[in-house]
C-alpha cells in the first residue's frame, strides 16, 4: 500500500510549528505509512522526571494528521485511543511509526506506535505508547486540481 506522495503535498503536511517546537521531524511520508522522532529533552519531563504523556501525544498527533493526509485529501481527527506502557527518559529519542489500518471513503483508522530508538540494526526499542486513531475524510483536496476544474 505505501507509496510515494508529492513533493508538494509533503511539505504542506510537514509544515507543523507545533512540531518544530517539540523537536519533532518527519522522517519518512509514504501514502498511508510514516515515521518521525522526537529527542527527550528537559522540556519534555513531566514532575516526576519522564517524558510527558502531552509530549509523547503531540508527537502521536502530529504523525497521525500526516500518515491520515497523506492521500491527499484533508482528514480531520475524530478519536485517538492511547495506551501507555512505559515511561521515556531525557536523553531517549522517541521514534513514531503511523500505519493505516483501514480505508473507506469517509473514514480512516490508523495504528500508532511509540518507542526508544535503538541503533541500526539493534532490536526495536521499547514500546513507550501505542494508539489506534480515527478520522473522517472530507472531500476538500489538499492542492489544487492541476487541471483547473
Amino acid at each position: 500500500m505505501p507509496g510515494e506522495i508529492a513533493s508538494d503535498l509533503r511539505a504542506r503536511l510537514v509544515a507543523d510549528p507545533l512540531a518544530d517546537l517539540l523537536g519533532i521531524t518527519v522522517e519518512s511520508v509514504e501514502v498511508g505509512q510514516v515515521t518521525a522522532s522526537m529527542p527527550v529533552t528537559a522540556a519534555h519531563l513531566n514532575a516526576a522526571g519522564a517524558a510527558h504523556g502531552g509530549a509523547t501525544m503531540a508527537l502521536i498527533d502530529v504523525v497521525h494528521a500526516v500518515v491520515s493526509n497523506s492521500h491527499g485529501v484533508l482528514a480531520v481527527a475524530q478519536d485517538v485511543h492511547t495506551e501507555f506502557v512505559t515511561a521515556a527518559q531525557q536523553g531517549e529519542v522517541l521514534e513514531c511509526e503511523g500505519r493505516e489500518a483501514h480505508r473507506s471513503r469517509r473514514t480512516a483508522v490508523y495504528r500508532i506506535d511509540v518507542r526508544v530508538r535503538t541503533d541500526e540494526g539493534e532490536p526495536p526499542g521499547r514500546l513507550v505508547a501505542t494508539a489506534l486513531a480515527r478520522v473522517f475524510r472530507t472531500d476538500r483536496p489538499w492542492l489544487p486540481d492541476p487541471s483547473g476544474s
